[in-house]
């Protein structure tokens, strides 16, 4: 997402990209497998866990939640979105 905006322009986002220390709320920049592979999204971690998180992925739609590993930029399978 860096140099996507004019000469000057800084991120909208600021991203938690460091997995241990995910906690509910945070900003993510999250994968989706398959053909949206390369494209960066942006999401809201509601829930943590060991292995996977939660992310509220759509603005439009507060209640749809996608799987994702827990990692530096969680990976969601393309069939959640």
């Amino acid at each position: 997402m860096q140099n996507m905006g004019g000469a000057g322009e800084a991120c909208p986002f600021e991203f938690n990209f460091d997995a241990t220390t995910f906690k509910a709320g945070d900003t993510v920049s999250y994968r989706v497998s398959g053909s949206l592979e390369g494209f960066p999204f942006v999401g809201t971690l509601v829930e943590v866990h060991d292995d996977y998180v939660l992310i509220a992925g759509d603005a439009h739609n507060p209640d749809t939640l996608y799987r994702g590993t827990r990692e530096n930029r969680p990976l969601v399978d393309e069939a959640q979105v």
